[in-house]
């Protein structure tokens, strides 16, 4: 049974959609791809049109949801009848990949043919590559063995052989910020 199309919404226009699901951390490139490509489908099927997919990432959740600390977001944007909607919901529900979901109507009344899309083959399968974890990235964890090294030496703080140079502050009277030397230890 077709839903009826809303009063308010003007002849031959659709509404412009945005949803963003987070699927579990553990998802590899080919589980997203499906989970994806079952979303195009169900938005085509629903005579609408996809107008941009963006991965975002696998990042840290803000609270646990589903025993679940980390998760990949996917942000798509599109049009379609508000039946849609309940439609990709639905599908959405069914998979176990997906730990949660938020659909927010951004536009009414918006003509489909005067909307570009920035969807191709390359770029939807562009969003199924996850990006490196936000803290991983952060913590410069993934690095290649020479640039880890780089990092390490850089890292080290003042060692016994490295020359100290008085400043004023350490030539009269100690500083609050100056910490204390001890002198016991070189008798």
């Amino acid at each position: 049974m077709a839903q009826l199309r809303s009063q308010r919404d003007a002849p031959n226009t659709q509404r412009e959609y945005e949803t963003i699901y987070i699927l579990k951390a553990e998802a590899n490139t080919e589980s997203i791809h499906e989970v994806n490509s079952r979303i195009r489908k169900v938005i085509e099927d629903g005579k609408g049109k996809v107008l941009r997919v963006d991965n975002w990432g696998k990042r840290k959740l803000a609270y646990e949801i589903k025993k679940q600390l980390k998760g990949i977001y996917l942000h798509w944007l599109y049009l379609g009848e508000t039946d849609l909607v309940a439609e990709l919901e639905r599908n959405l529900r069914m998979l176990d990949l997906v730990i949660r979901f938020n659909t927010v109507k951004v536009d009414e009344d918006v003509n489909p043919d005067a909307r570009p899309t920035s969807m191709d083959e390359e770029s939807f399968l562009a969003a199924a590559a996850t990006l490196p974890d936000e803290e991983d990235s952060y913590m410069g964890r993934g690095l290649s063995d020479e640039e880890g090294e780089e990092h390490e030496e850089d890292e080290g703080g003042a060692d016994d052989e490295d020359e100290v140079v008085p400043t004023k502050e350490s030539e009269g009277e100690p500083s609050a910020e100056a910490p204390a030397v001890d002198h016991e230890e070189e008798k």
